[in-house]
């Protein structure tokens, strides 16, 4: 009874979004992909409960979470968690907040892969005359900047 009354409250609650000047970018950036409210989640645990790939994660679902909210995102950007969600929604079924942890892990993965750490070169690729054309160009549209 008690959860279906923050769950009402929170349902009614209008809330934006305030750019934190304080607050890494890079949190702003991950609520702004995944349009969730990090703020509304009070670590009652059940989104990493009930996630059936927990045991295999370096950083449990509501931690992450925890950490977005301390602003350590550092920390989720080298973690092998957000590369383990099998985004099955799970959590978001059991969260009682109704947070999209699925969604979330999606906007980490994205800035992580908008960092660009497989940047080509290419005047360095030596092997162009060998290379099919095609994975050349597909390459250099992802690669590159």
């Amino acid at each position: 009874m008690f959860e279906y009354k923050i769950l009402r409250l929170v349902k009614e609650m209008k809330y934006t979004i305030k750019k934190d000047p304080h607050q890494d970018e890079r949190v702003q950036e991950i609520i702004e992909i995944s349009g969730q409210n990090i703020f509304l989640c009070y670590q009652c645990g059940r989104c990493s409960s009930g996630c059936p790939m927990a045991e295999f994660m370096d950083v449990l679902p509501s931690q992450v979470f925890m950490f977005l909210q301390e602003g350590d995102v550092d920390t989720l950007l080298n973690a092998k968690t957000p590369w383990i969600c099998a985004a099955c929604f799970t959590c978001t079924v059991r969260c009682p907040v109704g947070l999209d942890l699925a969604a979330v892990m999606e906007a980490i993965r994205e800035l992580q892969l908008r960092k660009n750490y497989d940047y080509i070169d290419p005047y360095k690729v030596e092997e162009r005359n060998i290379l099919p054309p095609i994975a050349l160009v597909s390459n250099f549209r992802k690669f590159t900047p």
